[in-house]
This record gives C-alpha cells, sequence and structure tokens, in this order.
C-alpha cells in the first residue's frame, strides 16, 4: 500500500494554477483559489497563478509560456475539461504535451465515479509531459480540484511517496533532449 517515508526530505515542487474561464476573475476564481490554498498548505510554492479565456491559441500559448519558466516544475490547470463546444483543454494539453500520463485522467474518474458516479465520464481530466514540466488538467469545479489534488496530485508530487512518485522522475524527464544533441 501507498505510504509517506517520513525518513525521507520533502522537497516541495513550483506549481502553477492556471484557470480556464471565459466569466471568472482572480477575485472570485474559487477553484484556482482552492488548488493555491491546498498546495502551499502541503509545502509546495506556488510558482504563478492566471486566469485565461476558453481559446484553443490561448490556452496553448499560456502552456507554453509555463513550460518554458525553468521556475515551474508543474502546471494545473481547472476548467475546460467538459464536452460543451468551449471545453478545449484537453485539446490544448494535446498540442503542447510531449507524452500524456493516460493513468492521471483514468484514476481522476475513477475516484470522481465514488462521489458523483456516471457523470464522471463527462469529465476529460488528462495529465502530461512537456518539456520537463508536468501538466494536469481538472474540473472546473472547487470539489473536482480538492479531489485532484487530495486523493492523486498530494502524493504524486510528494517526494517520499512510495512505492514511487513523479518527483523522483523530474531529473530524468528531459533525457531525451540530452539524447537529441
Amino acid at each position: 500500500m501507498a505510504r509517506i517515508d517520513e525518513s525521507l526530505p520533502f522537497l516541495p515542487v513550483n506549481i502553477a494554477v492556471l484557470t480556464i474561464s471565459d466569466t471568472r476573475t482572480l477575485a472570485d476564481d474559487k477553484s484556482g483559489r482552492r488548488l493555491e490554498e491546498m498546495i502551499t498548505a502541503d509545502g509546495h510554492k506556488l510558482a504563478r497563478r492566471d486566469i485565461v479565456t476558453d481559446d484553443i491559441d490561448k490556452i496553448v500559448a499560456a502552456l507554453k509560456a509555463l513550460v518554458a519558466d525553468a521556475e515551474i516544475d508543474c502546471i494545473i490547470t481547472t476548467g475546460g475539461t467538459g464536452v460543451t463546444g468551449r471545453d478545449v483543454t484537453p485539446e490544448a494539453f494535446k498540442q503542447v504535451m510531449e507524452k500524456e500520463i493516460e493513468g492521471f485522467g483514468e484514476l481522476f474518474r475513477m475516484l470522481s465515479y465514488q462521489k458523483v458516479g456516471t457523470s464522471t465520464m463527462q469529465s476529460r481530466a488528462i495529465g502530461g509531459v512537456a518539456d520537463g514540466t508536468y501538466l494536469f488538467a481538472l474540473p472546473g469545479s472547487p470539489s473536482a480540484c480538492k479531489d485532484g489534488w487530495e486523493d492523486i496530485l498530494k502524493f504524486q508530487l510528494d517526494s517520499r511517496h512510495r512505492p514511487c512518485n513523479l518527483v523522483e522522475l523530474m531529473p530524468r524527464l528531459k533525457e531525451h533532449l540530452k539524447a537529441a544533441s
């Protein structure tokens, strides 16, 4: 069973939070604020928090700018993962990611099913890697953000989590780039 090995050092991760919404502002963005609170309460650094509209080109540009920032290890987005016409976050992610972490979306929906039943099929939560940066897209509700953080990301972004975690892989995420040069 998974556990936190308290004998190991905790390594804080620099995380950017990006809310995808046509209607929210930083002042009324409950989901982004909830992520910020959980991230910092668990000892990580909030590297940046922004809002971008539900426009695929703007989302791609925002993601690429955050990925290019060497101070950011992980980007968590909230919003735009549904099935309506304006929900284009997964499509934007696919334009930026080098590798998809299929298990993230699968695990999110499995855990979400326990809380919202078959409505979870409407979520297109997705995870991946781009140029050494982790990317995770969560639905736009504060409860979905809480579930995604508390049930998955909190553990996978904790360097003490055993048997394995995403933090210990960070030094190796750009191996393919070194081999090409």
